[in-house]
């Protein structure tokens, strides 16, 4: 249970994009494609650009604010098991653009997937690519992003593509893979009209460490659909970290 921490809703799941892409956003958007089109033959990791640890993904305007999130695990046989439930939070930065508060994010997934197995999710002020989740039993979650991309937050639908590096460090040796997940927002509802609902879809592979260079075969797949449902409006933030809206349990400590 502890692999599915991250899950990107988003976000999520991780679980996730920043802007020093060393291509156009067209050229960016091809390349999102082709990997879509290759599903679900990933015999490797995407060669993805790795991210400046002090940018992140920058999403589309109606992104922002929070919202419900609903996420069905489609199985190979095109069934659905229970739905995953947890709410997401999108925010402005200091240059006005969407981005993910990736703390509460993952808090909010961990506690849906894991209930109070979970005990805190710390975010780095300074590093938008690496979280620390600490666990029951003395575990410790690192998870760091070392490849990103996204298409043009102006076009629908949006598209992004991360890639993790996970290490579970507790008793024992650490145990170390790779997550990349690929996901595809719209409106659920024809533009011009309000956001409030934003349909999704992600294709997810886990690989072993990097040190298993190419024979690395993804370990598992999965393929998510997710709804969002905007919620109604929440006090202002500012985004900064001691903003009392950003608080998760690493901020006030203990296990809520």
């Amino acid at each position: 249970m502890v692999r599915r921490l991250l899950r990107p809703i988003i976000v999520a799941l991780l679980l996730l994009l920043c802007l020093a892409i060393p291509v156009r956003a067209d050229g960016s958007a091809t390349l999102l494609e082709q990997r879509l089109q290759a599903w679900p033959d990933w015999q490797l990791p995407a060669p993805l650009p790795r991210p400046d640890r002090r940018g992140d993904l920058v999403y589309p305007a109606w992104f922002a604010g929070e919202w419900q999130v609903t996420s069905l695990d489609l199985t190979a046989e095109g069934e659905t098991g229970a739905p995953l439930r947890h709410q997401a939070r999108f925010l402005l930065d200091t240059q006005q653009r969407v981005v993910p508060d990736r703390a509460f994010n993952a808090l909010a997934i961990g506690r849906a997937v894991l209930g109070s197995a979970l005990l805190t999710v710390e975010q780095p002020a300074d590093d938008h690519t690496r979280q620390l989740a600490r666990l029951r039993n003395d575990q410790l979650l690192e998870t760091t992003v070392i490849g990103r991309r996204q298409s043009d937050p102006q076009q629908e639908p949006f598209t992004t593509d991360e890639l993790v590096l996970q290490i579970v460090h507790g008793p024992g040796s650490p145990r170390i893979s790779r997550v990349e997940t690929l996901s595809r927002y719209h409106p659920c509802t024809p533009r011009p009209a309000a956001v409030e609902r934003i349909c999704a879809e992600q294709w997810q592979a886990r690989f072993s460490g990097p040190e298993q260079g190419l024979d690395a075969a993804p370990l598992a797949r999965a393929h998510y659909r997710l709804a969002l449902t905007r919620l109604p409006d929440q006090p202002e933030t500012d985004g900064s970290p001691n903003d009392p809206a950003r608080r998760t349990a690493a901020a006030a400590g203990g296990d809520h």
